[in-house]
């Protein structure tokens, strides 16, 4: 056994003829922050599930703390979920909802009181202990929500897309405040969400997930920085990705060909033949676009028709389509370019800010 908290080894999972998880295997140490990122129907519910002992696995294992907990009830296991409903029972006060988990393996009524104030203190939703749930806001009852579900100071905390029901301003103020509640607790959270945005901001490790599978898990900067895949660089960042044909290694650099121009790209691992048809994701920040002819353009830049320039989330987004129908988008900060639609352009990067990724284009 290796020394994670939780460990899920191979985890297979089919209702009916849908086949929902194919072989997922993850090890979260002690007080991690990981995220399981993807789009609706990729299996992050489900894994979610399982490890809160909600379904069961067809195949392979679940272990917490070094036990099997594979078939043991929910209640057998040291885990603590909060829904995107958050659950709260409406009949309650504050107070009772927070404390009903500990009614339930009956501690004294001193304990509870005093656990359920130590929970609103940290969550800083002091004197909310008669209100009733009716009278909270959306980001009171996460709060609430949250308040209960770590008050028997679980193990590992089970988070199903819990900021879904906010708007964007209270969702950005939770996602600190849920960072700052894990760090202050020290206990494992496994967070599950489709926003990238989300998961870059909160997470020391995420887990893209497509069709029942990780595409990808790995630190942020990894994700974001060395997509191994096309998929992960299109769906975490949105990155460009353009195809080229190997040309030449040599330096640490490959510089691809293209019927437009040509590219280059840091060389990592082993270097491709020549030849060969090589994928590359560079981020839209890192394209630089300028109109032909420029002083500092490279020899041979990619040439491209600007097709689309909108302003969109403080920035501004120019597109330029090249010659295989492949587009590149640009952000820039500002609101404004001299550049137009139909102007054709030089179209570049440094290759420190281009990876080479596994598929095509069609993420």
């Amino acid at each position: 056994m290796d020394s994670a908290l939780l460990r899920l080894e191979n985890l297979e999972k089919s209702f009916g003829e849908t086949r929902v998880l194919r072989g997922v295997s993850l090890s979260a140490d002690a007080g991690q922050f990981i995220t399981l990122l993807g789009p609706s129907g990729c299996g992050k519910t489900t894994t979610l599930r399982i490890i809160a002992g909600l379904e069961s696995p067809d195949t392979g294992k679940v272990w917490l703390d070094g036990r099997d907990v594979t078939s043991a009830e929910p209640n057998k296991r040291d885990v603590n979920t909060v829904f995107q409903s958050y659950a709260l029972f409406p009949h309650m006060t504050v107070e009772d909802n927070i404390g009903y988990g500990l009614r339930l393996r009956r501690k004294p009524k001193a304990e509870i009181r005093r656990a359920v104030k130590d929970a609103l203190a940290l969550v800083q939703l002091d004197g909310y202990e008669k209100r009733m749930t009716s009278e909270l806001s959306g980001g009171q009852s996460q709060r609430i929500a949250i308040a209960r579900a770590v008050i028997g100071n679980p193990k590992v905390l089970l988070l199903d897309e819990p900021l879904g029901a906010l708007d964007y301003q209270l969702r950005r103020q939770m996602q600190l405040e849920l960072k700052r509640l894990q760090k202050q607790l020290g206990i494992t959270f496994i967070y599950i969400t489709h926003d990238q945005e989300e998961a870059l901001n909160m997470s020391d490790v995420i887990a893209v997930m497509r069709n029942g599978m990780f595409e990808q898990l790995g630190s942020v900067s990894e994700i974001y920085d060395a997509p191994k895949t096309a998929y992960v660089a299109r769906f975490v960042g949105n990155a460009n990705i353009v195809s080229g044909v190997v040309k030449d290694v040599s330096d640490g650099v490959i510089t691809l060909a293209r019927s437009d121009g040509e590219m280059s790209v840091k060389l990592t691992g082993a270097p491709p033949e020549r030849g060969a048809t090589v994928h590359a994701a560079v981020r839209g920040e890192n394209v630089q676009i300028e109109p032909l002819g420029r002083d500092g353009q490279p020899p041979e830049p990619i040439v491209g028709t600007i097709s689309d320039k909108r302003f969109a989330g403080g920035q501004l987004r120019i597109s330029v389509t090249l010659s295989d129908g492949t587009e590149v988008t640009a952000s820039r900060h500002g609101i404004d370019s001299p550049l137009a639609a139909g102007e054709r352009v030089a179209v570049w990067w440094s290759p420190d800010h281009a990876v080479t990724v596994e598929g095509d284009n069609e993420a």
